[in-house]
């Protein structure tokens, strides 16, 4: 018996945030399954965890958190 796989699908997708520059901003999405493989990306690139960018994920909650924002951060 081959059961398909249900896709993931945002419960709540993320919401534009302002952030004053040199603050922390956290970006929130929420997942229709727990513990789903996440990729944050800024266009085309793929984001790593480093100082600057740090990943957190509860559930079905996937966090971004970016550090002393830039305006090339937008």
């Amino acid at each position: 018996l081959c059961v398909p796989a249900v896709p993931v699908l945002f419960k709540q997708a993320l919401q534009n945030t302002d952030v004053e520059e040199g603050k922390s901003v956290s970006l929130r999405c929420e997942l229709s399954k727990a513990d789903a493989t996440v990729v944050w990306k800024k266009g085309e690139a793929t984001l790593q965890a480093s100082a600057k960018y740090e990943m957190k994920q509860k559930g079905t909650v996937a966090e971004l958190v970016i550090h002393n924002a830039e305006p090339e951060d937008a």
